[in-house]
Parts: C-alpha cells; structure tokens; sequence
C-alpha cells in the first residue's frame, strides 16, 4: 500500500478504538479486524502491532491476560481505565485531524 506512512501515526489510535469496542482482542485478531475493516487496503503487519501494543501497555493503557487456547498460550489486550480515556482523546484528535485534512484538500469557495 503505498500510502501506508499515513495510517502508521494512527496505529495507537487504531487499536485503541478496536479494543474499546471489544473487550479483549489478541494480535492476530487484531490485523485481521483491520484488515476487514478496510477491505484489505490496511494490513497491519506483526512488526509494526507488537512494539506498538508494547508500548501501550508500558503506557498503562493495556492489560494483558494470557489464556491457553489450542495447548498454545495466547495473549489477549485490553483497555485499562487509562487506555479508555486516551480513547476518547485520541479519536477526539483523529477527528480534528481529518477535519482539518478535509478543510485543505477539499475546500468549500464561497463567494461572500
């Protein structure tokens, strides 16, 4: 995808959103949602996930339970009550953001 540089600084935000919507979600089922999502215009790759998830639960954002599923041990994220108020800031940002993109790529000309 060539114009993957501008989904890379919404990484945090995107998975913030995702796990806000469900209450735990692990790496793998994590791409595959965005993937769908996005009717595959977005692959997120395992090497740009992990550090980022990491690094949100360094952040106190995420918590992580480990389960064993298929005599594997699978790691699950989810939202602390931190990670749920950065939620709401970072799609508040998101928002002001496209806005402000909207404003510059798609000016309205009024003739007032």
């Amino acid at each position: 995808m060539s114009n993957s540089k501008l989904y890379k600084g919404s990484l945090t935000t995107i998975i913030l959103k995702l796990l806000n919507e469900k209450d735990k979600m692990y790496g793998y089922e994590i791409t595959q949602k965005v993937k769908e999502l996005t009717k595959g215009e977005l692959q997120i790759t395992e090497g740009a996930l992990y550090p980022a998830l990491h690094k949100l639960e360094a952040e106190g954002l995420l918590d992580v339970e480990v389960a064993k599923v298929d005599n594997r041990l699978r790691k699950y994220y989810m939202l602390t009550e931190d990670g749920a108020k950065e939620t709401v800031s970072k799609l508040t940002e998101l928002e002001s953001y496209i806005k402000t993109m909207q404003a510059l790529v798609s000016p309205k000309f009024s003739l007032e």
